[in-house]
């Protein structure tokens, strides 16, 4: 099993940044891919960005490329959205989720809001 815990969000103006950060109970190797995702209400989950933990490898929402950045620490078995140059549409509850032994993870969300 993994347990995963957000923190980071918070209330930013727009054009702002915060960063997010996820960790994990066991090692960020052991798990295949991690990701931010994010569910703004009346909307469905979509996926952010992902990284594939042996490789480093990264994959960006088209509506965060150039501003969001996924980026890992081992030695401290946590992952960080950093999210720059916020908008309004960006507000949203954001989860760190992870696919481990075929099977998925979902932290408990941590809220993100954009003021205009």
């Amino acid at each position: 099993q993994v347990q995963l815990v957000e923190s980071g969000g918070g209330l930013v103006q727009a054009g702002g940044s915060l960063r997010l950060s996820c960790a994990a109970s066991r090692s960020i190797f052991s798990i295949h891919v991690m990701g931010w995702y994010r569910q703004a209400p009346g909307k469905q989950r979509e996926l952010v960005a992902g990284i594939t933990m042996t490789s480093g490898n990264t994959n960006y929402a088209d509506s965060v490329k150039g501003r969001f950045t996924i980026s890992r620490d081992s030695a401290k078995n946590t992952v960080y959205l950093q999210m720059n140059s916020l908008k309004p549409e960006d507000t949203a509850v954001y989860y760190c989720g992870a696919n481990f032994l075929l099977r998925d993870y979902w932290g408990q969300g941590t809220q993100v809001t954009v003021s205009s």
